[in-house]
């Protein structure tokens, strides 16, 4: 190994291996062999000696690299492969750990465990992949996945891979020596993404949406040759699982341009393997005040909502310039920004995010429009019942990819009421308190994503011909809503119970039934609208909605 500054400048070679014959560099590449070759090509008879050049700043691996160094066997070799090289040589963090070596995989990640005390998984017996996950200095997990080689050597594991910046390794041992066959270092300096082999994606497709991803999150420009291959592996998606697709699309809602993500889609011509229910939206027409048909608006909802997560971020830039909508919603909701953060980074399920979760519900907010299609006799187009429709095919979408039960429970509620704030919105008031209860009542916990939902609808609804006064009331109705949730739930969200279900049969001489709980719940709704607030109270409205029932019944 040497440094960069013992070149005499020719500091073009770091992060490179270089062979040399006296002071004289006559060979270099991004492995010692290629080194070798490319010396031998022009000098072959005589013997060069070959180095990796180093960066001035060398790169610092996670602190477990270095201890697996030390409990693990140095021959053979074993490599940190793949995106935790990638994301180091872009200053980002990383504790997912891939592990490759000639063979004994799950022996290698038992003894890894077991000197580390941490837990150790067999991932597949017959192919020898192991795991073992290690807690780190706090606590928190890190996983370590260990692999034989895909091939005869680590150069053929690595050009079997999918893209050259994942085809990037050092021997833990040796962890500032990059080996880099397909100059992924490279490529990723220099902002593209390229296959390692022409049938890189062939192989697997799944490796179409991993592009995209990889695209987004880095910056990259897919070199042509690559999109031609992604382009024309498209029809092959349907070989691949449902759960292989939903995991790589819940990543691509966690991009930083979701929506960028789902045009590319669209644009290799996958969005009837991924999404398929999307393709009926596009160049359907709607009518003022909308301003695009209902792919375009769905797409612009899908971007407003990941600015508008952004926006409210407690780390968020204020000072960075953002647009007068947003600074509305800065400065309006802004106080939220803590409560917000909390709300968004719990998870229904451990592997996906609330966030990609509502952005999804973002894209099939509107879904039911096609079928719900009708032209009224002054020739506005209208969709009426698209909310309950749209429900029912988000649903159907979530059950093909796999989604948990409670997922698919939190997406058709969303759905479902995604209208509701922008009706309360044109009553030209805020919303009572017995509005903002039945709202609530209805959506739980969803009511905090149909909520910003709704603000970025109306901003892709309008877009630059957005009324100041009509903005300024949608996001007052949002704010109001969220001010019952995080400030007056007791009061008018959830009222604690003055009575139960015992109360109404000891009290009133009712028998258990169905007809306690509607009474309870109509306790609960003049709670929350200050018609009732104490024991005596409750059972009085009790007694006149009984009343009520029996001359019903008699009539």
């Amino acid at each position: 190994m040497v440094d960069e500054s013992q070149l005499d400048g020719q500091s073009s070679y770091a992060g490179r291996w270089i062979a040399r014959i006296g002071g004289q560099i006559v060979g270099h590449g991004g492995t010692p062999e290629q080194a070798l070759n490319s010396a031998q090509a022009s000098r072959f008879k005589e013997i060069p000696q070959v180095y990796f050049v180093t960066h001035s700043d060398q790169i610092t691996f996670h602190p477990i690299i270095e201890k697996l160094a030390k409990i693990l066997p140095t021959d053979p070799p074993i490599y940190l492969v793949g995106g935790a090289i990638r994301n180091k040589l872009t200053n980002r963090d990383n504790i997912e750990f891939d592990f490759t070596l000639p063979g004994k995989a799950i022996p290698t990640a038992r003894k890894a465990a077991d000197e580390l005390n941490g837990a150790f998984y067999i991932l597949d017996k017959e192919r020898d992949f192991g795991r073992a996950i290690i807690p780190d200095s706090v606590g928190k997990p890190v996983t370590l996945d260990f692999s034989p080689f895909q091939g005869r050597t680590l150069e053929d594991d690595l050009k079997s891979r999918d893209f050259t910046i994942n085809a990037m390794a050092v021997d833990i041992s040796h962890p500032n020596e990059l080996l880099d066959p397909l100059g992924g270092a490279i490529d990723l300096h220099g902002k593209k993404l390229r296959v390692c082999s022409p049938d890189s994606i062939s192989k697997d497709p799944i490796r179409i949406l991993r592009g995209i991803r990889f695209s987004l999150n880095w910056e990259l420009r897919t070199e042509p040759d690559t999109k031609d291959r992604m382009r024309d592996a498209v029809a092959l998606l349907p070989l691949i699982s449902a759960e292989r697709i939903r995991d790589e699309l819940f990543k691509l809602l966690d991009c930083p341009k979701p929506a960028a993500a789902i045009r590319i889609i669209d644009q290799l011509e996958a969005t009837k393997y991924v999404l398929p229910e999307l393709s009926t939206l596009q160049g359907l027409p709607q009518s003022p005040p909308h301003i695009q048909d209902v792919w375009k608006h769905t797409l612009e909802v899908v971007s407003q909502l990941y600015k508008i997560i952004e926006l409210l971020q407690p780390n968020y830039n204020l000072e960075g310039s953002v647009s007068l909508h947003l600074g509305v919603i800065s400065h309006r909701m802004g106080r939220y920004r803590e409560q917000l953060a909390d709300h968004l980074q719990t998870r229904l399920v451990q592997s996906r995010s609330l966030i990609s979760l509502i952005l999804f519900a973002a894209l099939y907010h509107d879904i039911g429009k096609p079928s719900t299609k009708e032209i009224d006799q002054d020739g506005h187009i209208t969709f009426l019942g698209h909310e309950k429709s749209g429900a029912e095919l988000i649903s159907f979408r979530g059950r093909n990819l796999q989604l948990s039960n409670i997922e698919l429970k939190r997406l058709g509620k969303i759905v479902s009421n995604h209208m509701r704030p922008l009706w309360l919105a044109n009553t030209g008031k805020l919303p009572s308190r017995r509005a903002t209860f039945r709202f609530f009542r209805d959506t739980g916990l969803a009511g905090v994503d149909i909520c910003i939902l709704s603000l970025a609808d109306t901003l892709a609804t309008y877009g630059p011909t957005l009324p100041p006064d009509i903005w300024a009331h949608q996001v007052e109705v949002v704010r109001t809503l969220l001010e019952a949730w995080w400030e007056k739930k007791e009061e008018v969200v959830t009222p604690p119970p003055v009575v139960n279900g015992d109360d109404l049969i000891n009290e009133l001489g009712l028998k258990p039934g169905p007809k306690i709980g509607q009474i309870l719940r109509s306790i609960q709704e003049a709670q929350a609208t200050g018609k009732v607030i104490n024991r005596r109270q409750a059972l009085e409205l009790a007694n006149e909605f009984i009343l009520e029932l029996n001359d019903e019944g008699e009539s």
